[in-house]
C-alpha cells in the first residue's frame, strides 16, 4: 500500500510558499533534467520514479536524502531527486518513488519553482547539512549533459551554500586563447579539476590548478593560479567567477570587483612572476610553463643558447590577406621542430611548405662565431627560404609574429610588420632578387609565387579626375579608349598627331586614360596638344592602375556608350582608315569582339587570332605568329577562341559583366587572353579582322631586363595554364571564316 505523509510544513521565503508532507515541488533545470524536492521517510540512491500514475512514464531517479533538522512523526527525512526526462512536455500531477505497492506517492504543487526557491527550501530543511547535500546534488548534475541552463542552476545552488570562498584578482588572455587566473581560495587542490566558469554564458571545462603560499589571505585559504583552455566563446572580461571541486566540496571564487584584466602581451609576464612558487602535477606545470613562454611582443630567437638563428628579409601582405615572405634560418644541427606564422589563435606552418635557397652570405656571417663554427662545417648553404602563407583568420588587430618551436618544446618568437602592397607589386619586388640560374627556381615559382598570385585579391582600378579638352560629347562614333601608361613616351603629342592626321579618328571621341601620377604631371600639356589638333578628347585619371589593361578598364567604366574601341598606347596604326573598318565589321557582327592583326615593327605577325589545338604546352597560340604581315592581310574575318584586348572593338557592357581584367598576372599577354576567354565562355563571339593592322612590340613595361621578362612570362603561363588548360585541352573551337 502507498504510504502518505501528513502535517509537515516547509516554508519557502519567496512568495511565502508552504510545503506539506505528501506534496513535492518541481524545478525544471533544463530541457531534459527535472529536480524534485519533498519530505517523507528515509530514501536515497537510484530509485524508479513513475510520473502521473502512468507505468509507461517510468524513469530512474537519483535521490539524495537527509534527516530533517526538525523531524516530525510523518516525515523524518527530506529528499532531492534528479530525473532525466525524454523531452516530452507533460503536466505533472503525481510521482511515485519505488515499486508498486511499496513506494511512496506524492502530489506536485500546482506551479514549478525556481532554482533559488529550491535552495531556500533545502536550506530550511537541511540546517547544518546544507553544504554536504548541495555538494552531492552538484556531483549528480555534473554527470549528465551539461548545458548553459544546468550550469546556471549549479552556480545558484552553490552560492546558497558557500559564500566568501575566495576571489579571482587577475584574469589574463594568452595569445593562443587560453585564460590565466590568479587569486586565492579555500580548500583548493592542485591538479586538473572539473570547473564551471560563471558568467553570462556559464561553461563547464577542465582547469589546470597550481597552488602557492600567500600570507595575505584568511586561515585555511591559499593562493592559486589556473589555466582555462582556449575556447572561442570565452573571454576574460566576461568571467564572473569559478566553480571548482576542492578537496572535499564544491567551492566558488568570485571575480573581485577590482580585478585586473591583462592582454596577451602582458599575461606571460604575470605568469612567469609566480610560476617558480607554484606546486601542482607535472601535467599542469608543463601547461603553465608553455603558456608563460608565449609571445609577449619581444624577439627572443637571438637569445637562444643554441646554434639557431632566423632573419626576415621581406614580408609582403597583399590586399586579400595572403603573405609572401623571404628570409633565412640557421639550424645546421636540426634543433628546430617547426616554424609558424601566427596572429592570435590563427597560425600557418611554414617549414613544411617553404622553398629553401642557397644563402652563402648567412654562412659567412656566422662562421667565426664559436657557437656556430662546428655546425657550419661543410658545403651546404641552404639557409634561405621563400614561402607563401594564405590569409590568417582570427583577430586582425593581434600582433603578427613567427613562432619557432624547438624539439625540446621551447619556443622563441620574432615580431613581424608586413608591408601591405598589391600582390603584383609584391611578386615583382620579390622575383627581382631571384637568380634565374638558381636550382630552386622551378619549385619557387610553382609552390610560392603562382599560388600567391592566384589567391590574391586586388582592388579594381578606379576613375579619378576627368578633363575634357574638346567636344567629346558631340563627337560621333564609338569612343576610342587609349591606355597611355608610364612606359610610353613622356610626350604624347606624336601619338595624338597621328590620330589627327586620320580623318576618321580626327572626328572620333577619344578617351585618353593615364595613371594618376602622370595625369598630375601632364594634364595641362595634353589638353593643349588636343586643342591644337582639334581632337574631341577626354582625359581620364586612373587610380590604382598597374598596367595598360587596368587603364583600359578605367576608361570603359568612365564611359556610358554602348560600344568602345580599346587601344594600347604602345600600338600604332599601320594605315589610316582602321577605325572605320573596325566599326563596319562590328556593325555586321553585332555584340561580338573584333581585333585586328598585331605586328612587330619589322612587319612580322605578333598576333593573328588564338586557337586551341589540345596538345600545345600553351593551349592558346597565334596560328600565324612570325609570318610576314603580307601573308595574312588578304584573309577574311575569322572566328577565334579569344580576341586580343590590346586593340579591339567590343560591347562595353559585356566587358563589365565579365568582371574586368584579372589581377593575378604580372604581364599583359595572359592577362588580356584570360578576359578574352571569359568573354567567349560567356557567349560573346570573338573575331580576327586581318585587313586592319597595328604595329608595336610585346609590352614589358616596368619589367626591366630580359631575364626579368622571361621570369614574368613563365609565371604568367603557369597561372594561365592552371586556370584554362583543363577546359581547353582537347576541345574543338570553331575556326570558320566569314565575310565582313
Amino acid at each position: 500500500m502507498v504510504g502518505t505523509e501528513q502535517s509537515l510544513k516547509l516554508t519557502s521565503p519567496p512568495g511565502g510558499r508552504i510545503m506539506r508532507a505528501g506534496r513535492v515541488v518541481a524545478c525544471p533545470i533544463d530541457e531534459s533534467c527535472l529536480l524534485i524536492v519533498g519530505a517523507g521517510g528515509s530514501m536515497a540512491g537510484q530509485l524508479t520514479a513513475e510520473l502521473n500514475d502512468d507505468p509507461a512514464a517510468s524513469l530512474t531517479a537519483s535521490v539524495i536524502g537527509w534527516p530533517l533538522a526538525t523531524p516530525a512523526a510523518s516525515a523524518s527525512h527530506g529528499f532531492a531527486a534528479l530525473l532525466t526526462l525524454d523531452g516530452t512536455e507533460r503536466p505533472l500531477t503525481t510521482v511515485r518513488f519505488g515499486q508498486e505497492g511499496t513506494g511512496r506517492r506524492y502530489v506536485f504543487t500546482p506551479r514549478p519553482i525556481s532554482v533559488s526557491d529550491v535552495a531556500a527550501i533545502v536550506a530550511e530543511a537541511a540546517g547544518p547539512q546544507l553544504s554536504d547535500i548541495l555538494d552531492s546534488l552538484l556531483d549528480l548534475m555534473m554527470k549528465g549533459p551539461v548545458g548553459r541552463r544546468r550550469l546556471s542552476a549549479m552556480i545558484t545552488l552553490l552560492k546558497a551554500a558557500h559564500r566568501g570562498d575566495g576571489f579571482i584578482e587577475l584574469l589574463g588572455e594568452s595569445e593562443d586563447g587560453a585564460i590565466f587566473l590568479k587569486g586565492w581560495g579555500r580548500d583548493i587542490a592542485a591538479g586538473v579539476c572539473r570547473a564551471v566558469v560563471s558568467g553570462e554564458k556559464p561553461m563547464a571545462t577542465d582547469c589546470g590548478i597550481a597552488t602557492f603560499p600567500r600570507q595575505d589571505v584568511p586561515d585555511g585559504a591559499g593562493g592559486f593560479v589556473g589555466l582555462l583552455p582556449a575556447n572561442e566563446t570565452l573571454r576574460a572580461r566576461d568571467i564572473e567567477g569559478l566553480v571548482y571541486r576542492g578537496r572535499g566540496a564544491w567551492r566558488y571564487a568570485a571575480v573581485h570587483e577590482r580585478r585586473l584584466i591583462a592582454g596577451p602581451a602582458e599575461t606571460p609576464g604575470h605568469m612567469r612572476a609566480v610560476l617558480l612558487q607554484t606546486h601542482s602535477s607535472p601535467q599542469v606545470l608543463l601547461r603553465l610553463r608553455a603558456a608563460a613562454n608565449s609571445f609577449d611582443g619581444r624577439e627572443t630567437i637571438s637569445t637562444l643558447p643554441l646554434p639557431v638563428r632566423l632573419g626576415i628579409d621581406t614580408l609582403f601582405q597583399e590586399n586579400g590577406g595572403g603573405f609572401l615572405m623571404t628570409g633565412w634560418m640557421l639550424d645546421a644541427d636540426g634543433h628546430v621542430q617547426s616554424v609558424k606564422l601566427r596572429r592570435g589563435r590563427a597560425e600557418a606552418r611554414l617549414d613544411d611548405c617553404w622553398t629553401r635557397l642557397d644563402r652563402s652570405d648567412v654562412t659567412d656571417a656566422f662562421t667565426d662565431e664559436p657557437m656556430f663554427k662546428s655546425a657550419l662545417e661543410g658545403d651546404s648553404h641552404s639557409h634561405g627560404f621563400i614561402v607563401y602563407a594564405n590569409s590568417l583568420g582570427g583577430d586582425a588587430a593581434a600582433p603578427l609574429h613567427l613562432e619557432l618551436t624547438l624539439k625540446d618544446s621551447r619556443r622563441a618568437f620574432m615580431p613581424l610588420t608586413p608591408a601591405r602592397v598589391p600582390a603584383r607589386m609584391a611578386a615583382l619586388r620579390q622575383i627581382r632578387s631571384i637568380d634565374p640560374a638558381d636550382w630552386a627556381l622551378s619549385d619557387l615559382i610553382d609552390r610560392q609565387i603562382v599560388p600567391f598570385l592566384s589567391a590574391s585579391e586586388s582592388p579594381s582600378p578606379t576613375v579619378g579626375a576627368i578633363v575634357d579638352a574638346g567636344g567629346f560629347n558631340e563627337a560621333v562614333g564609338p569612343p576610342i579608349v587609349i591606355a597611355a601608361g608610364e612606359a610610353e613616351d613622356a610626350d604624347i603629342a606624336p601619338f595624338l598627331g597621328l590620330l589627327a592626321l586620320d580623318p576618321e579618328t580626327q572626328r572620333a571621341p577619344i578617351a585618353l586614360v593615364v595613371p594618376a601620377e602622370r595625369f598630375r604631371r601632364q594634364a595641362a600639356r595634353i589638353r593643349q596638344v588636343a586643342q591644337f589638333y582639334r581632337l574631341p578628347l577626354r582625359l581620364i585619371s586612373a587610380e590604382k592602375a598597374g598596367d595598360i589593361y587596368d587603364l583600359l578598364e578605367v576608361g570603359v567604366r568612365a564611359l556610358a556608350s554602348e560600344t568602345v574601341v580599346l587601344l594600347a598606347g604602345s600600338l600604332l596604326p599601320h594605315r589610316t582608315g582602321w577605325y572605320g573598318k573596325l566599326a563596319a565589321a562590328h556593325e555586321a557582327l553585332k555584340g561580338s569582339i573584333i581585333s585586328p592583326t598585331l605586328a612587330y615593327e619589322d612587319h612580322s605577325v605578333r598576333w593573328a587570332g588564338s586557337w586551341s589545338d589540345g596538345h600545345s604546352e600553351d593551349p592558346l597560340f597565334g596560328r600565324y605568329a612570325g609570318y610576314p604581315l603580307s601573308a595574312v592581310t588578304g584573309l577574311k574575318t575569322t572566328r577565334v577562341a579569344a580576341a586580343s584586348l590590346e586593340c579591339c572593338i567590343a560591347p562595353r557592357e559585356a566587358l563589365l559583366r565579365a568582371g574586368g581584367f584579372s589581377a593575378s598576372y604580372l604581364g599583359s599577354q595572359q592577362k588580356g587572353m584570360d578576359l578574352g576567354l571569359r568573354l567567349s565562355r560567356a557567349g560573346i563571339e570573338s573575331y580576327w579582322l586581318p585587313s586592319v593592322q597595328m604595329l608595336g612590340s610585346d609590352e614589358v613595361a616596368g619589367v626591366g631586363e630580359a631575364a626579368m621578362a622571361v621570369l614574368i612570362e613563365r609565371i604568367d603561363q603557369a597561372i594561365f595554364r592552371a586556370r584554362w588548360a583543363p577546359a581547353l585541352m582537347g576541345e574543338e573551337l570553331p575556326t570558320e571564316r566569314v565575310s565582313a
